[in-house]
């Protein structure tokens, strides 16, 4: 059976993400979770704690080389549409916190790596999609990134005019805040081994943390065979054909 339905393709393409429950085992999160806690040390009086995973080794390899993830992946970029990962990538660990962590503004991820591997700039032409680990217990006051439901077609329609060249990343936050402003909002919310597959195009945001747990996951782009565009027919291209015109 496919994990996803064909429904959840429409919802995919209406909405710009989805949820998949138990990615990868419950227990490989909670082995994930230890061993993060391991890197960082005991929890810090801040915020956020970015921590990595350069390896791919045990529990990180098992998660990100987990055969269901391929396949979601293979149903929204299509098979051989996308490349394989190593590692799990960044890890940011939210702690409960009345600071401002300076990194919740509405935005879209990098998504070109452009000359010498610079990055620097979102594209109309993206060539990584957004992929989100949960290893610890995410509830709605455990910082979960939030997510605005079908912006991924506000940024295509304000990235069109840019092409390939696009727009440097701290500028296009502006743009995509306000054009994705009346979208309804969403909560990246779970248990350890879930996964949120999101369109390169879909607007989100860190948020403080409100509860009592520190909350642990992974954030990273998973690379596209080509630059995405709407001639591609997986559900990613479908998604751009749907984009209003600018």
């Amino acid at each position: 059976m496919p994990v996803f339905s064909d429904i959840d393709i429409d919802r995919f393409v209406r909405d710009g993400f989805l949820k998949l429950e138990e990615a990868f085992p419950r227990e490989t999160g909670d082995r994930i979770r230890d061993l993060l806690w391991e890197q960082i040390g005991l929890s810090p009086d801040r915020p956020v704690v970015w921590a990595a995973d350069h390896t791919g080794q045990g529990p990180f390899g098992e998660a990100i080389g987990s055969p269901r993830l391929a396949e979601a992946f293979d149903q929204l970029a299509g098979a051989g549409g996308w490349v394989p990962r190593g590692t799990v990538g960044m890890a940011p660990i939210r702690f409960p916190s009345e600071d401002d962590s300076g990194d919740t503004g509405w935005h879209i991820d990098q998504n070109d790596p452009g000359p010498g591997g610079a990055w620097g700039v979102v594209t109309a032409h993206p060539r990584t999609m957004l992929l989100l680990l949960l290893y610890s217990e995410v509830g709605p006051g455990d910082a979960p990134t939030r997510i605005r439901v079908g912006s991924h077609l506000d940024a295509a329609r304000v990235l069109e005019p840019y092409g390939e060249a696009g727009v440097e990343f701290f500028a296009s936050g502006p743009l995509l805040d306000e054009a994705s402003a009346h979208r309804p909002v969403a909560y990246a919310t779970g248990l350890p081994g879930d996964a949120y597959l999101c369109h390169p195009f879909l607007i989100h945001a860190a948020q403080r943390h409100r509860g009592s747990r520190p909350r642990f996951m992974s954030q990273m782009p998973v690379f596209l065979s080509r630059p995405l565009r709407p001639d591609n027919p997986a559900p990613l291209g479908r998604a751009l054909r749907a984009a209003p015109a600018g």
